[in-house]
């Protein structure tokens, strides 16, 4: 299963309904970046998606976005294929 990792902070309605649609598609592991409590990740977290909020999702080397997109993926059974590919290929 490729890596998740998730730009968020401690009060996100939307960090929380991003985990739990994860943890329920069998991630054992999401690598927590919290823009809250360090600046700078919140910086890159910007440089890198060229968006302001939160959650960021990547998987692998993919950006997904936040969680409408996440769930946007799920819906159409893409995110099945890209947690369970070893392509980063972006959807």
């Amino acid at each position: 299963m490729n890596k998740v990792r998730m730009y968020s902070t401690a009060i996100c309605p939307y960090c929380v309904m991003a985990e739990r649609l994860l943890l329920g598609k069998g991630v054992s592991q999401i690598e927590k970046l919290r823009v809250d409590l360090d600046p700078a990740l919140r910086a890159e977290m910007m440089e890198k998606t060229r968006r302001r909020t939160v959650p960021q999702i990547y998987i692998g080397e993919t950006h997904v976005g936040g969680f409408d997109d996440l769930a946007r993926l799920d819906r159409s059974g893409q995110l099945n294929k890209l947690l369970n590919s070893g392509d980063d290929e972006t959807s």
